[in-house]
């Protein structure tokens, strides 16, 4: 897969954009059809189910330095958002409700009883959304990099970072897609959706009563320090971690420590 990135190799770690990674092999892949949609999703290993959700624009190959760590104890679940990767984009517009919605109709199909959520970005958020209106069913969240409302957002554009991976997820999209040429329009309803979306209060924090990291990078380029501090300190309970020399594409610059920091969550909020 052809990579894009415009940041030099002698850059601080946080002005880098390394590599996509690629899943690993084994994965038993499936497919769940909801709202017009067909949401592609691959498992691996056994053991409690933890379900990790990839950023905006991205697609499930973005976890492949970590499934394989976390599949050595865990029923490891992956799965591309709609209209992202291989998962179809479905009729209605673009929302984190609908993707939501998605989530709890793989878990039915899957039968999973319980499931942690590990989110990066937009995955993040369904994974907050998630355990507010579903706390039965959700056993946990690691939360990197998610926001609260739009505006908790920088303005991304101005990072060449964030637009090396803008660039990249197209070229990425044309390659998974079953529509490789509309990355143009995807990307200009995720812009809409980012603009107006979501809209999580206090209110709606203090309501979730599931054990949840609130995680980020100290060298974060697309959220607000403080919206950040705003989502832990409402959550009852919550941890706050930010990330040692990492920006919101920690989960490829130091992904050792990001897979470490899941497995600590692990242990001592959700899996014995």
């Amino acid at each position: 897969m052809s990579q894009v990135s415009n940041v030099s190799a002698c850059e601080p770690r946080w002005l880098t954009l390394p590599a996509t990674p690629q899943l690993p092999a084994g994965g038993r892949e499936g497919v769940v059809e909801r709202a017009d949609a067909r949401i592609w999703h691959a498992v691996y290993g056994s053991g409690a189910p933890v379900i990790l959700l990839h950023g905006g624009l991205g697609n499930s190959d973005y976890w492949g330095l970590q499934v394989t760590e976390l599949a050595k104890t865990c029923q490891v679940i992956v799965m591309d958002s709609r209209g992202h990767g291989r998962s179809s984009r479905g009729s209605g517009s673009m929302s984190y409700d609908l993707m939501a919605g998605d989530v709890m109709a793989l878990m039915a199909h899957l039968r999973l009883p319980k499931a942690v959520i590990i989110g990066w970005s937009d995955g993040a958020i369904i994974g907050l959304l998630l355990a507010m209106r579903h706390p039965d069913l959700i056993a946990g969240v690691f939360s990197f990099g998610a926001n609260s409302n739009p505006s908790g957002t920088h303005d991304f554009t101005k990072s060449v970072v964030f637009n090396a991976y803008i660039a990249r997820t197209g070229e990425e999209y044309a390659l998974l897609s079953s529509t490789p040429g509309g990355f143009k329009r995807f990307f200009d309803e995720m812009m809409a959706m980012w603009t107006s979306q979501p809209n999580i209060t206090a209110d709606d924090l203090q309501k979730i009563r599931v054990p949840v990291w609130v995680v980020d990078g100290d060298h974060e380029e697309a959220i607000k320090r403080d919206d950040t501090l705003f989502i832990a300190d409402n959550i009852p309970g919550a941890g706050l971690l930010i990330q040692p020399e990492v920006s919101h594409f920690s989960i490829l610059q130091n992904p050792h420590q990001f897979t470490e920091d899941i497995l600590r969550f692990l242990r001592e909020k959700c899996i014995a």
